[in-house]
């Protein structure tokens, strides 16, 4: 292979590694421009939290995270319910019917932990952070992000 070639391979590899780079940070870039952030982003960088604030929130998103496991792990044994009846009779039997019972009872419950911490964070706050917080709330409930 002449210089010239090993030159013009070379160029071409770091051309591609050059767009491969440039299309991924671009996409990203995009991405993160376009997507909401989370409610717990939302909390702690635009609230501005004071310290002891932090504090109480911390205890709640730790006492949150365990209670939200708990229905998470109910949930999965809810669909290992359903895959076993469905597969034991491949119909709509009393069996399906009641682990889909148990899955959506399971899922209530986590909708219903979910809302309670959400309405647990909102008493630590400040009325202003609380018009904010309540905002933010409405447009994700409503899809109506701005």
């Amino acid at each position: 292979m002449t210089l010239l070639s090993r030159a013009l391979l070379l160029t071409l590899v770091l051309t591609a590694f050059a767009a491969v780079g440039g299309t991924w940070l671009g996409a990203r870039y995009v991405y993160e421009q376009r997507r909401q952030p989370s409610l717990h982003e939302f909390v702690h960088k635009e609230l501005r939290l004071s310290p002891p604030q932090e504090e109480q929130l911390e205890a709640l998103e730790q006492d949150f995270a365990v209670r939200r496991r708990a229905r998470e792990a109910e949930l999965r044994a809810a669909n290992a319910q359903l895959a076993a009846a469905i597969q034991a009779r491949h119909e709509y039997s009393p069996e399906v019917q009641a682990a889909v019972e148990r899955f959506h009872m399971a899922m209530g419950e986590l909708q219903k932990e979910t809302i309670l911490h959400v309405l647990a964070m909102r008493k630590i706050l400040t009325p202003e952070q609380a018009a904010k917080f309540d905002r933010q709330i409405s447009e994700a409930l409503t899809d109506q992000a701005p």
